[in-house]
Order: C-alpha cells, then sequence, then structure tokens
C-alpha cells in the first residue's frame, strides 16, 4: 500500500509540473494574448447579399494579378516576375472563398492595407501605396460589387471538409514562408532534379524571389518548419489572428483566415514539425500501459520477497 501511495505522490507531482507549471512558465516568458476567434472585429460586416453569376463577370478586375485556375484563369505572371513587379507572388484565388474569413475578403477587396493592418507602411498620403489596388466599382453600388465577388469566389471554391491541411497553408501562407520539412519553398514544392543544371536553374529562381521578397518585407520571413514546436499552437493561432500584437510595426500582414482555416494552417505545421506524431501518440499509449502492468508486477513480486519480514 506505501509503495502505491508513493507512486500516486510521483505520478500527481510529475503531472502538476508537466501540465501547469511549464505552460506557466512559457506564459511568463512569452507575451500572450488571448483569440478573439478570428472574428475580425474592427472590419465592418458584409450587409449585402452576393450573387455569384453577377461575381463572375465582376472577378475580371482581379485576373489582372490573380490567377483562378479552377476558373481556367492562369497567373498573368511567373511567380519570380509578379515577386519583382508586387514584393510578392499574389495568391490564386481558386480557394480563397473558403480559406479566408468572408467579412475579411470583402473588406480586402475594398481597402487592403486596412484589411491586412499594414497601413503603417503603406501611407498614400506619402506616397506609399500598397501593391494590392482597392476595387473600383463598375456602378454606384460598390458595397454590393464587392459582395458579388465574394459570392463568386466561394462557390468556386472546394468546401471546407474538403479543403486539405496543407492547401489552406499554400494559400494562406506558402508564397512568404517556405517550409524545409516539408519541401516546400515560396515558389512551390521543390521538384526532384534529373539534371543538375535544372536544380541549379531552380534554386536561382528561388534566391530572386526571395531577394524581392526580402526587400518587400524588410526581411526574409522565416521558415516554419519547426516554428510549431518551438512556439507552440497558441502562439502561432494568435500570431495569425493579428501579428501586430506580437511585433507593432511589423511588415506582416494579418492573414484573415476563418477560424476553420486557422485549424488546417496549425494541423500542416505539426504534421511537418512532427511528422512521427500520431504514431507516437499510438505507441505512447502502449508504453504507458506496460508501464502500469509492470509497476502491478512489482509491486507484487517485492510483497511475495519482502513477505516473511513484515
Amino acid at each position: 500500500m506505501k509503495e502505491l501511495l508513493i507512486l500516486a505522490v510521483v505520478t500527481f507531482f510529475t503531472l502538476v509540473t508537466y501540465y501547469l507549471v511549464e505552460p506557466f512558465a512559457h506564459s511568463q516568458m512569452h507575451k500572450h494574448f488571448e483569440s478573439d476567434g478570428f472574428a475580425y472585429k474592427d472590419l465592418p460586416a458584409v450587409t449585402k447579399k452576393g450573387d455569384a453569376s453577377r461575381g463572375k463577370d465582376l472577378v475580371s478586375a482581379c485576373i489582372g494579378c490573380h490567377g483562378i485556375e479552377v476558373a481556367g484563369f492562369q497567373a498573368p505572371m511567373d511567380a519570380v516576375s509578379a515577386a519583382a513587379t508586387f514584393g510578392v507572388n499574389p495568391p490564386d484565388l481558386s480557394n480563397a472563398g473558403v480559406v479566408f474569413d468572408e467579412k475579411f475578403l470583402a473588406n480586402l477587396i475594398k481597402n487592403p492595407a486596412h484589411a491586412l493592418m499594414v497601413e503603417h507602411k503603406f501611407d498614400p498620403a506619402k506616397g506609399q501605396m500598397h501593391p494590392m489596388s482597392e476595387y473600383y466599382a463598375t456602378g454606384d453600388d460598390k458595397e454590393q460589387e464587392v459582395a458579388d465577388i465574394v459570392a463568386y469566389l466561394r462557390s468556386i471554391a472546394v468546401k471546407q471538409e474538403e479543403l486539405t491541411p496543407k492547401m489552406a497553408f499554400e494559400t494562406a501562407c506558402g508564397r512568404c514562408h517556405a517550409v524545409n520539412y516539408g519541401n516546400w519553398t515560396q515558389i512551390g514544392e521543390k521538384p526532384k532534379f534529373k539534371k543538375k543544371q535544372d536544380e541549379l536553374a531552380f534554386e536561382t529562381q528561388l534566391l530572386d524571389y526571395q531577394d524581392y521578397l526580402a526587400k518587400y518585407m524588410g526581411t526574409l520571413p522565416p521558415d516554419l518548419s519547426m516554428y510549431i514546436r518551438s512556439r507552440g499552437e497558441h502562439y502561432i493561432e494568435t500570431f495569425i489572428e493579428n501579428p501586430q500584437n506580437y511585433l507593432k510595426g511589423t511588415a506582416m500582414p494579418r492573414v484573415g483566415v476563418s477560424a476553420e482555416s486557422a485549424e488546417k494552417v496549425i494541423e500542416h505545421l505539426k504534421d511537418v514539425g512532427d511528422s512521427k506524431r500520431h504514431e507516437r501518440e499510438t505507441v505512447g499509449k502502449y508504453v504507458m500501459i506496460y508501464m502500469l502492468i509492470f509497476a502491478i508486477f512489482a509491486i507484487l513480486w517485492k510483497k511475495e520477497v519482502w513477505r516473511d519480514l513484515h
């Protein structure tokens, strides 16, 4: 009985240390902000009901910079040329309607710098224009036209349940951040090359893109391979939601993803940063069962050996 009591005490304090002390220490060492649930309360709500059929015609205003692969519109420029022009490659809009929050997307179309929270970097009064221009309506009702475009983008996107973590990451983060452990670069997955000159050509394109990106952002955005393990899920979630909370004046824009898409972005980072986590969790359960059985047999064996001395 004494051994069981000792085991229970040791287990209790181990769990307290792991689940309470360590997270508390982490929260004291780093800034801590609570999530608003990706509600984007500072942005006005969409008040008009969008018409996807009208939005299909209006989206022509976007294809001068953006590709929409699912609709048959290829990107007007390759990634490096786009980065040379805009600083970063504009995203393909095929899944923008599901990855990004509806309210954020509408406000992004109307006022990009404000929606992205980079007005400190792009001030029209100082001639600092955001590379994405605001939408200029073809008629008198800009709000309706924006709602129509958003409705169209939502209509062509995959359903949320079909959106994979990798797809969510690539649309939301993949043009600025590399994930070396996932074989992802800012210009896409790194292929397997048969010829060295092809690999060198790809590396040259990548370096050119990174140079343009670093100039645009002020520094090259970090590789995210291990961020989920070094910073933690809560940090990444709240940083995505509002980078300004952690780095006042940062050039990193607010990403604008929905709560569901944010979960998938984080899921992808988990898969990359800890590729054996599902296997490890399964093995861990069996190890705990083994330790419990071993402890029981150890106690029974001890009682048998010491029985005559008690």
